[in-house]
């Protein structure tokens, strides 16, 4: 029986090509984008899944509290684990570590004379560190590699960069930042960090080895928070994270000084920090839990849009196939078995949709991995979960597609079916398939409308104006030692020089940076700290020149190489409560009770000192040589090629020990919303999909509506119809179809998408432009694949339309 039902199914499709290409197309695009949605998902919600002690393990951020709200911070100060300890001996493990940025790793001389030079991230991690997470090693113990200063661990990788193999790497020694004081020894090799895991760990050095860094005199100050410092426990079965935030309370009034009493420290659950931006992680990338949600919907809308073109089509062609059941209902089938063949039907272009989805999929993973920049496989022997996925919506689209049809074609009365009275409109009803256009296209004009609003903003966030010049500005890292800093002005001379560069400025960071410097202040010989930060840009008088910064009050600070003035901009001002600019010169700033007290002389207009998803900050600007550690370098546009050429030459002969980088500034604040560029992409291939899967059923309805209406086109040609009215004729129905599709996805849009622009403080304004584009769009498009079919029909003989039987 099954034998015969298996041929019966091939048989028909063979004899009905276009109907089964386009069900196959359709089915295998939409099946194949669901795999790569699962793979996203798999790999995003895999963080640090494989550490035993996942459930109990939590990091402790810090809280602050100011007139703007509460904020979250996953720095930590650096006393904070020795007094958890002693206040909380309960707890199973506390650990600490601290990541250290961009330094440089020299090695030893080698045969040449020359020492190979790497600049790479350190991490200083207490051992208790690696009790807490289960990284694998490959050589050392994680109870003791660690407790002694100046001891290293480092990844397999990093050490087979360094040394060619990771063996030779043990027991070898090398600096840190030029720094003979510290000079570390490898005494354990780590395999490599899993991609699924935010603790990309290159070198691991003792924690202890940070008294021999600049940090030294900051391992006892409770007040300043440092964004690199983490600290993660284990908490004991019997103290619930609930009880400990209670504690963590009272345990922050109990230590920090009294002015920082508000601020408190929160434990947040291991499970949280791959998904949780406000406080963020190592890897700088978060994936939220709504997101997740978000692109699992799109997903199945992808699998309904193709199942709504199976069951369409599908029961459009039942007519033709009326008389095939009213004989094997004459000769005795009954609804089951008609159904079960039907449904076979189905499951063969399922089964061959799979084998194309799988196919298709494995040609675009590369495409998907580079765009995410995340290593996925497909690999069912070492992820078998895509395997069950593949099963399971083969199933879930065979009967979501199959079963209506199978029930409508095994329901025709035979005598009627035999007597060839079965018409479009007794199968399924023309308004169930209207019904399902409509569905199809509003989840496509949902997914092209989200797309053009992140589109938009990604537009928006690449042209805003940041208060700032940004155009051609290359900055290039600069060595911070004591030596070092006695070269600066001799280079910044040598590349004034140039006449390719226009402006050159030393500074702790550019003016919209990733790493920022904050602090509050006492203000006008107040006693009391103002009650919120300012974001501190060291800078000498250049910065001003070289990023255009436009003065609204007073001047620029003169050249010095340590705090004797200070510029602040207009939201400091109006955060203190001065209405005019020029009431603020000569007013006192003093930080961390006189550490660096000098004067106002000038304000400045706002610039944008972080990414466009936060609000304007206030700035605080001065002098101290001491912090330097970027050189910007205006460059006059289109000489940056040779331009570029010459800073390497002069920088690398005036700091011959270090390595040469740079970024040009644009690309720098380009990837503040590297995850958002990326999102785009993704939508983008989505709602082309969505247009795609949704046109091809058009087309195929289409074609099916030519074919019935052969005579009618025939007969109104020879009454004189003209192609363009007979055009018009089969796609007027699907405009309206679409149109009301648009009424019903554009509210359902507007909510997710206005949502979604809340997470940024600079945003684009939802205007009825972005939605009528979007319909303009969706009608062309349809227009398109309704018209070519629409204008073979029209443009067809009439003789032979209406000779057709």
């Amino acid at each position: 029986m099954f034998k015969n039902y298996f041929k019966t199914a091939i048989r028909n499709l063979k004899r009905n090509k276009s109907y089964a290409l386009i069900n196959i197309l359709g089915m295998a695009v939409g099946i194949a984008a669901c795999l790569l949605i699962f793979l996203v998902i798999q790999f995003e919600t895999s963080f640090d899944n494989f550490h035993s002690n996942r459930e109990s393990i939590y990091r402790v951020g810090t809280e602050f509290h100011t007139e703007d709200g509460v904020s979250h911070s996953s720095g930590i100060a650096f006393p904070v684990a020795n007094a958890l300890r002693l206040d909380f001996p309960e707890l199973k493990e506390v650990a600490a570590i601290y990541k250290s940025g961009g330094d440089q790793v020299t090695l030893e001389a080698g045969s040449n004379g020359e020492a190979k030079k790497f600049n790479e991230d350190y991490y200083f991690a207490e051992p208790e560190f690696f009790k807490i997470f289960n990284f694998q090693w490959l050589s050392g113990s994680p109870k003791t590699v660690l407790t002694d200063p100046m001891s290293v661990a480092l990844t397999q990788s990093i050490a087979e960069k360094y040394f060619g193999n990771w063996k030779l790497a043990l027991g070898k020694t090398f600096k840190r930042n030029n720094d003979s004081k510290e000079v570390y020894k490898v005494n354990g090799i780590l395999k490599n960090i899993p991609a699924n895991s935010d603790f990309p760990l290159t070198i691991v050095a003792s924690y202890s080895s940070l008294k021999a860094t600049g940090l030294k005199r900051n391992l006892e100050d409770w007040v300043s928070t440092y964004g690199g410092a983490s600290l993660f426990v284990i908490l004991p079965p019997e103290l619930s994270a609930k009880q400990f935030n209670e504690r963590l309370t009272p345990f922050a009034k109990k230590h920090k000084p009294a002015e920082y009493s508000s601020d408190s420290y929160v434990a947040q659950p291991l499970a949280d920090i791959h998904y949780n931006p406000d406080f963020g992680n190592y890897r700088n990338h978060t994936f939220s839990k709504s997101l997740v949600k978000a692109i699992s919907l799109i997903a199945i809308f992808l699998l309904i849009i193709a199942s709504v073109n199976f069951i369409n089509l599908a029961t459009a062609q039942a007519v033709n196939r009326a008389k095939e059941v009213g004989v094997r209902k004459v000769l005795g089938s009954n609804k089951l078995q008609l159904r079960t063949q039907f449904l076979s039907e189905t499951a063969i272009i399922i089964l061959v949709s799979l084998i194309a989805a799988v196919g298709i999929a494995f040609a675009t993973l590369p495409f998907l991995n580079k765009l995410l920049e995340v290593k996925m496989s497909m690999n069912i022997f070492t992820n078998p979960a895509v395997l069950a996925v593949m099963i399971i919506v083969g199933v879930a689209v065979s009967l979501l597609s199959g079963f209506y049809p199978a029930i409508v074609l095994s329901g025709f009365n035979p005598i009627t079916a035999l007597k060839s009275k079965i018409s479009a409109k007794m199968v399924g009803g023309i308004s169930l398939r209207r019904v399902l256009v409509v569905l199809q296209f509003s989840i496509a004009h949902a997914l092209i409308i989200g797309t053009l609003i992140v589109v938009m903003q990604m537009d928006f966030f690449r042209n805003a104006s940041l208060g700032f010049d940004k155009a051609a500005v290359v900055n290039v890292p600069m060595p911070s030692d004591s030596i070092s800093l006695t070269r600066i002005d001799h280079l910044k001379n040598e590349l004034l020089q140039n006449p390719g560069i226009r402006n050159v400025s030393y500074s702790f960071a550019s003016p919209s940076a990733d790493g920022n410097w904050q602090s509050d202040f006492k203000f006008d010989h107040s006693s009391k700290t103002t009650n919120f930060s300012a974001n501190l840009k060291w800078a000498d008088p250049d910065y001003f020149k070289t990023f255009g910064l436009q003065f609204v009050a007073g001047r620029a600070y003169q050249k010095s190489d340590s705090v004797r003035e200070f510029v602040v901009n207009e939201t400091l001002i109006k955060k203190l409560g001065i209405r005019d600019p020029k009431d603020a010169i000569g007013k006192q700033i003093n930080f961390w009770d006189g550490g660096k007290v000098a004067n106002i002389v000038g304000v400045v207009r706002d610039f944008n000192s972080y990414s466009l998803r936060e609000p304007m900050a206030p700035v605080v600007m001065s002098t101290w040589r001491g912090v330097y550690q970027t050189i910007n370098i205006k460059i006059i546009a289109g000489k940056e090629k040779p331009v570029l050429s010459s800073i390497e030459k002069l920088w690398t002969r005036t700091f011959p020990d270090y390595v040469y980088q740079f970024q040009f500034l644009d690309k720098t604040i380009e990837s503040f919303y590297k995850q958002e560029n990326q999102l785009s992409q993704l939508y983008k291939i989505f709602a082309g999909i969505a247009i795609f899967i949704s046109c091809l059923g058009l087309y195929g309805l289409v074609s099916f509506m030519a074919v019935q209406r052969t005579k009618e086109v025939g007969i109104r040609k020879v009454l004189g119809a003209s192609a363009g009215r007979l055009v018009l004729l089969f796609s007027k129905e699907f405009t309206l179809l679409i149109g009301i599709a648009f009424v019903i996805a554009t509210p359902f849009a507007y909510y997710f998408m206005h949502a979604w622009l809340q997470n940024f403080s600079y945003r684009v304004n939802l205007g009825v432009g972005i939605f009528l584009l979007a319909i303009l769009f969706s009608i062309l498009v349809a227009w398109i694949t309704v018209g070519y079919r629409a204008v073979r029909a029209a443009m067809a003989n009439p003789v032979k339309s209406l000779r057709t039987e």
